[in-house]
């Protein structure tokens, strides 16, 4: 079930999570905390519970820190205490929750900062609240990522079935999870999903808070792979790993040329070693992470972030999952 982002809601904010909760769906929250503020908190609620209490606080003798919690019934539980808190007074942030089989993971600006282990079960989240010194610019969700059939061409299936066969690792990809940002990538199994080069569309388009996840394999010997998102009239960014340099180069194409080339950051990519890279749309920049690490941040060049709404990917790599 498809569900409309909340942009800058007003505070205090109740708004309803539509199916509720299960693994591998995503809550992203963009937002600013406020100068002055003592803390601010994002609850996960059932109906007079809280599965989830997550509570950044500030001042006092203990400096800053996160207190996460669960209410049931009229009863707060144990507090996880985690200092000092990513979340600076004055500063924006994007803050991803991620809904594992048996914890939610919670990721900070790209980073991950720590699993809460569920005490209630994420099914029966129905409301996501939010409260405090805090303003928020977006509340965006994404559904697990279903496996489907590769809309590229005949023609592209034609020149591709070689390639396809040597996909001896195409991931057998249950329902994602922030997992795939904190640990190494999953088990692979040899049954090809994805046809390159692969190309797809971004319903609605990009929007602070959307992450793109892709999963695959460079192919030995390789050369490199490109991954572009795009609109019809230009390339956001264009991100393409490049063995033979070293590098990871980063992009733009706009008004038929090409912008200047961004270098700096390494190398994380390995023939034949199965990756993951996530593509965080902020406000201000792409924040690319990659097997678990954020690696770069790509300033918005083509800031009409909804007419970016295609994936492409071209080059030495077989792909196992792509979620947009």
């Amino acid at each position: 079930m498809h569900q409309q982002s909340y942009y800058t809601p007003k505070i205090p904010f109740t708004g309803t999570i539509k199916g509720g909760l299960r693994e591998g769906k995503t809550i992203t929250v963009t937002g600013r905390v406020l100068p002055g503020a003592e803390r601010f908190n994002v609850d996960f609620q059932c109906g007079s519970d809280v599965a989830l209490h997550f509570n950044p606080r500030y001042g006092g003798f203990g400096g800053s820190y996160v207190v996460c919690n669960t209410r049931q019934g009229s009863s707060w539980g144990r507090e996880e205490r985690t200092q000092p808190s990513p979340l600076p007074l004055g500063a924006n942030f994007t803050l991803v929750f991620m809904t594992n089989h048996d914890s939610y993971s919670i990721v900070v600006n790209g980073a991950h900062f720590m699993e809460y282990k569920h005490r209630i079960s994420a099914s029966s989240v129905g409301n996501i609240f939010v409260n405090g010194g805090v303003e928020i610019q977006s509340i965006a969700f994404q559904n697990p990522a279903l496996s489907h059939p590769n809309p590229v061409s005949a023609s592209y299936r034609g020149r591709n079935k070689s390639r396809s066969n040597k996909a001896a690792c195409a991931a057998a990809f249950a329902p994602p999870s922030f997992s795939s940002f904190t640990m190494a990538p999953p088990p692979y199994s040899p049954s090809p999903s994805y046809i390159v080069p692969y190309k797809t569309v971004i319903q609605g388009g990009l929007y602070p808070g959307k992450t793109i996840t892709i999963q695959g394999i460079p192919i030995q010997p390789a050369n490199g792979f490109i991954i572009n998102l795009r609109s019809n009239s230009g390339i956001a960014i264009h991100f393409n790993p490049r063995f033979k340099e070293n590098t990871v180069v980063r992009n733009s194409h706009m008004d038929n040329k090409w912008g200047s080339e961004e270098r700096s950051g390494g190398m994380p990519f390995h023939c034949g070693q199965p990756f993951t890279v996530a593509f965080v749309c902020d406000t201000q920049c792409f924040r690319i992470i990659v097997n678990s690490i954020q690696m770069f941040t790509y300033n918005h060049r083509h800031l009409s972030h909804q007419q970016t709404d295609i994936v492409e990917v071209t080059g030495d790599v077989s792909l196992s999952s792509v979620q947009v």
